[in-house]
């Protein structure tokens, strides 16, 4: 075990309780480590007025930490994993998910209780095309409005009463200690999860097996079999950050199941679908059931907001 480890993480508050924590636990096992917070403020967090399908994506909330870490500046880097492309620079890879929090989307509102009894005409902020894809599909009376920022600068502009009622991951809102503001989580029916919401992962450079052996005890079995069919449909589908798209696998005993929705943000068009198979196909069953999902209509709608599927 290497006496000094530098994690490399964005500078969002969210993002260093996450790194805090994965520091916590290294120090817990080996107290005689020293950890470091390499601190990186990336462009999606620099830009804040335009959506993330405008300037490029999830990539935009991990690239500089994975220049550090391509660069040896860095031992480690943690994200959160629904904010990690399909396609990883050549070098590195994905090799500890951490246990799961809940992966639901959260409805957060001073004055009305769940997302059933929010009024016609409510004004709900969100920058995610795939929630407004699923909940304009469930309620097309409601006016979504482009959200992003910090979940302080979110929960704050719902204070001033700019919004009726603002939709934030679940798990960043427990994390940070604001569970308390959670009106409803919304169950998977309404609003399938993002690939990975509410897993905290660790890139580190591909052959590192030192960094690899010590942090095997972070990894979670269960996360990382459910995390394999969620990617693997994912990737099947080339989806990214802004595609109005989800995914969710969970453990039934032996088997794992697997849903998928695919959806046009206007409402136009929803396609939901699931599979169930042995937890050790996961990823199989995740091209399976994208397979299945563009023959029944996934490539049209993804065409349509300009992702194109081989």
């Amino acid at each position: 075990m290497r006496k000094h480890i530098r994690i490399a993480t964005r500078s969002s508050q969210l993002a260093l309780w996450q790194a805090e924590w994965i520091k916590g636990q290294i120090l817990s096992r080996f107290p005689q480590v020293t950890v470091e917070l390499r601190l990186f403020k990336t462009q999606g967090d620099k830009i804040l007025d335009t959506p993330l399908a405008k300037i490029g994506g999830k990539g935009l909330f991990v690239k500089e930490l994975e220049v550090a870490l391509l660069a040896g500046e860095a031992d480690l880097a943690v994200h959160s994993t629904k904010d990690v492309p399909i396609e990883l620079p050549e070098g590195l890879e994905i090799s500890i998910y951490t246990q799961r929090e809940t992966p639901l989307d959260a409805l957060v509102s001073n004055q009305h209780p769940s997302f059933a009894k929010l009024p016609p005409g409510a004004k709900i902020g969100t920058c995610s095309l795939r929630r407004i894809a699923q909940l304009r599909h469930q309620r097309p009376d409601l006016v979504f409005d482009s959200l992003r920022g910090n979940v302080n600068s979110r929960l704050n502009k719902l204070d001033e009463g700019r919004y009726d009622a603002i939709v934030l991951a679940a798990a960043g809102l427990k994390r940070l200690g604001f569970e308390q503001r959670i009106q409803e989580e919304i169950p998977a029916e309404i609003s399938l999860p993002a690939i990975g919401q509410g897993v905290v992962s660790i890139e580190t450079r591909t052959g590192d097996d030192e960094t690899l052996a010590a942090l095997g005890f972070l990894d979670h079995p269960e996360t990382r079999l459910a995390l394999i069919a969620e990617r693997a449909f994912l990737t099947r589908l080339n989806g990214g950050c802004q595609v109005p798209l989800g995914g969710y696998a969970v453990l039934e005993g032996a088997q794992i199941w697997l849903r998928g929705v695919v959806a046009h943000p206007d409402g136009s068009a929803y396609l939901l679908r699931e599979i169930r198979g042995p937890q050790e196909e996961g990823a199989r069953l995740g091209l399976e059931l994208a397979e299945e999902m563009l023959a029944a209509g996934a490539r049209e709608i993804l065409t349509s907001v300009g992702i194109r599927t081989p």
